[in-house]
C-alpha cells in the first residue's frame, strides 16, 4: 500500500488576492507561490501548506463552502488567540474541551472555519 505524506488542503475562492492576504497578513503565513494566469497561490507557515485557487471548468463553485473545518495544532492556542481575536470573525472564544484539547475557532474570509488548539494534557 502507498504511504500517505501529508495533507495539503487547496481551498476554492473567487477572491485569491484577498484570501492571499488574510493568510499572510493576518495568520502570519508566507506565500511561498503565486500565479496570476492560473489563479493558484501556495501558502505556509511552519509544517502548514495551503493551497489556493480560483475556480475553473474543472470543479463547480458557485461559493466558499466545506462541510467541515481545518483543524491546526499549534504551540499555544493561548498565544494565538490573543494575536488574532480582534482581526478574525470568532466562531467560538478559547476554551478548554474535556477531551482535552484548549482551542478556539476563527473564519477566514471566505467562511471556511479554522480551529487552532493544543492538547493540555501533555
Amino acid at each position: 500500500m502507498s504511504k500517505f505524506h501529508y495533507l495539503r488542503p487547496m481551498l476554492r475562492t473567487n477572491e485569491l488576492k484577498e484570501t492571499i492576504a488574510f493568510y499572510v497578513n493576518v495568520l502570519g503565513f508566507t506565500c511561498g507561490e503565486y500565479n496570476e494566469d492560473w489563479g493558484w497561490a501556495a501558502l505556509h507557515r511552519d509544517d502548514v501548506e495551503i493551497m489556493l485557487a480560483k475556480p475553473n471548468e474543472h470543479t463547480p463553485f458557485d461559493k466558499p463552502i466545506f462541510t467541515g473545518s481545518f483543524y491546526i495544532n499549534v504551540d499555544s492556542a493561548d498565544q494565538l488567540w490573543e494575536q488574532l481575536k480582534d482581526k478574525c470573525n470568532v466562531c467560538y472564544e478559547i476554551e478548554t474541551f474535556d477531551w482535552g484539547m484548549r482551542e478556539f475557532a476563527v473564519y477566514d474570509n471566505n467562511g471556511y472555519l479554522l480551529q487552532f488548539g493544543h492538547n493540555v494534557e501533555e
